[in-house]
């Protein structure tokens, strides 16, 4: 396992994890979707959303909710603890064949530590589960540590949507992998996945589809 991972695993989205993803999005973007946004996607049968957590055991103590929502919860006690802590999350649209991400965030002082490329991995596995032939998203013209971890997996520049962004006018670029299926693709996932498996070791989360499919070519 890599020295500073947290211990990590990855699952759908439940309606209990709202307010964590959203601190995490308040955390990562300018503008933020609303509880009413999260409770409405968990819905759709076109999204699906991951989170990476850490599971926290009896004695951890439970990060508390910021702010005086937060405080109102926490003396009202109108909600459980969280025994999770979530570390990042990632959502996928499943569009005629096509997915498009899109969000993906870690929490602030969790950056850097493979998680954002672990939840990238995860979400490629849910898109090929989903009969997805490619996957699409969009990212700001100036994150070039985006640009690189794209790039890494494949992805390529499509297109540029200038002014997307309504906090700043900066310009979206617009990339998309390779067909999943192909044969290209697969031996390149197939090195990912296998460089991403030495560096967590045998706490490696992910098994999904994606992983399965390239295990053989990773072996070969």
């Amino acid at each position: 396992m890599r020295s500073d991972a947290p211990a990590c695993r990855v699952r759908p989205m439940k309606p209990s994890d709202i307010r964590q993803v959203m601190e995490i999005e308040r955390q990562s973007f300018p503008n933020t979707w609303t509880r009413t946004i999260y409770d409405r996607e968990l819905k759709n049968k076109l999204a699906r959303y991951l989170v990476a957590y850490q599971p926290l055991d009896d004695s951890a103590p439970v990060p508390p909710e910021p702010g005086i929502v937060g405080f109102v919860r926490r003396v009202l006690r109108r909600e459980p603890l969280p025994r999770e802590r979530i570390l990042g999350l990632v959502g996928l649209w499943c569009m005629m064949g096509e997915g498009h991400i899109v969000t993906i965030a870690v929490r602030h002082e969790h950056r850097r530590r493979g998680i954002g490329e672990l939840l990238l991995v995860a979400i490629l596995e849910t898109a090929l589960e989903a009969g997805q032939d490619g996957v699409t998203l969009e990212y700001r013209a100036s994150n070039r540590e985006a640009r690189a971890l794209y790039e890494k997996y494949g992805f390529s520049q499509v297109g540029l949507r200038a002014r997307y962004y309504s906090d700043n006018q900066e310009d979206a670029v617009l990339m998309s992998t390779p067909p999943l299926r192909s044969s290209v693709y697969k031996k390149l996932i197939a090195r990912r996945v296998a460089e991403q498996r030495s560096r967590w070791g045998e706490s490696y989360p992910l098994t999904g589809a994606l992983t399965r499919l390239v295990t053989p070519l990773a072996s070969g």
